[in-house]
């Protein structure tokens, strides 16, 4: 049975026959070039052609669409299961009307494929293998960017809408480098190259959506692995990353072998590649201090560059006590508080800075606020237990005044 295929000549469509063979070797060809199951080419088309049929020719017959594996050629059936006794004649037939290899339980299934139905078939074909190439575009590049999650990819600046950067992959695949994603300070022309962090890949209706980030801190520990060998061997750990993007980033590592300076190797010859680093994040300033499982030791490294007499760790609160010398106290705190806020976010402890002269006071000053806080916490409780108290039921009820009140309100009711 031939397929036409509409083609335009001299401006008026003309219809064209087309062999059901070459639909197989089309589904064939397909399936290999972009990577489809040919069983699902085939399966969707013959599911679109019985929507087509019952969309012309109506719906009120069990009708099924079978394509041959082989020829390509296709048939529609009106399927019926075969029963002893039957109750509905569009469903069903009896065993004797089916014949001799028909047992009950059977389906039988006889062709009623309309002539007309070539043209129709091949408008379907058509539509089913766009949009089968379609859906499987979007879901390989779903399925290549989701591999490609929480890792570095490169492109080119496209364009700018509403603030939010939009960033060609590989030469054809679009991503989106929103507003809040963006490092303050970093300008990029169209055209510009850019190396971003893959920081969520979504579906929706207009296909994937990439969302890359330059924000990120997992951009900074990506760049490291990339030009500190010693990382991406394992042998030296990133523990914990702090950043300000554009500004300063704190990244404490550590060394599963005593003879590797984990510090040095991050920072390499003349430290060329932290220097790389550097420039790949456009002039943001790299911290790298050394990783301490004691909590006083790596708060004291996460302040450097200054230096730290003691460290008072009060668990309860997270907070540590941070004693400096006088002359550290601006270098600690840093510029509008950045050092000691990066120190804090990697350490995870609450640090209170305080010069030598003025450790005594500090230190009393936080007693007596912790004291404070322990009061308003048992007052607290007390109004608790007080309200408790209160709300319960009192355990003698004038019985005569409730009555009085109810007689009251029926007669304001009118009842």
């Amino acid at each position: 049975m031939p397929i036409y295929n509409a083609t335009n000549v001299n401006g008026r469509t003309m219809a064209e026959p087309v062999a059901e063979e070459k639909l197989i070797d089309v589904l064939q060809f397909i399936s290999k070039e972009r990577n489809i199951p040919f069983e699902m080419l085939l399966e969707a088309l013959e599911a679109a052609l019985l929507t087509a049929y019952k969309r012309h020719f109506g719906s009120e017959a069990n009708a099924i669409v079978m394509v041959d594996r082989q020829t390509g050629e296709y048939r529609v059936y009106h399927r019926r299961t075969v029963v002893d006794e039957v109750a509905d004649p569009k469903l069903e037939i009896s065993v004797k009307q089916a014949g001799g290899p028909y047992q009950a339980g059977d389906f039988f299934d006889e062709e009623v494929t309309p002539k007309d139905f070539g043209r129709i078939a091949a408008q379907t074909a058509k539509q089913v293998i766009v949009q089968r190439i379609r859906e499987a575009e979007r879901d390989t590049v779903f399925n290549k960017y989701a591999r490609k999650l929480n890792d570095l990819v490169t492109g080119t600046v496209q364009r700018y809408e509403q603030r939010n950067m939009y960033v060609l992959l590989e030469g054809r695949d679009e991503a989106i480098l929103p507003l809040s994603e963006q490092v303050p300070g970093e300008a990029f022309r169209i055209n510009d190259f850019i190396r971003a962090y893959v920081l969520d890949v979504r579906k929706s209706p207009k296909g994937p959506q990439v969302v890359l980030s330059r924000a990120a801190e997992g951009l900074v520990q990506r760049l490291l692995e990339l030009e500190v060998p010693e990382i991406a061997d394992g042998i030296v750990e990133i523990m914990a990353i702090a950043r300000e993007g554009g500004s300063r980033s704190k990244v404490a590592v550590r060394s599963i072998r005593e003879e590797v300076d984990p510090v040095g190797a991050c920072l390499g010859p003349k430290a060329s590649r932290i220097a790389n680093v550097t420039d790949n994040l456009r002039g943001e300033k790299i911290d790298v201090i050394p990783y301490a499982v004691d909590a006083q030791t790596f708060i004291m490294n996460a302040l450097q560059p200054a230096k730290v007499l003691s460290v008072e760790l009060f668990e309860d609160d997270g907070v540590a006590l941070v004693i400096v010398p006088d002359y550290q106290l601006s270098l600690a705190i840093g510029r509008d508080g950045q050092n000691v806020r990066l120190a804090a976010r990697l350490t995870g402890w609450r640090l209170d800075i305080a010069s030598e002269t003025e450790a005594d006071e500090a230190r009393e000053r936080y007693l007596a606020e912790r004291a404070e806080r322990g009061g308003e916490d048992a007052v607290a409780q007390e109004v608790v237990a007080e309200d408790d108290v209160a709300a319960e039921p009192a355990e003698t009820v004038d019985e005569e005044l409730i009555r009085k009140l109810e007689e009251f309100r029926r007669e304001r009711l009118g009842e």
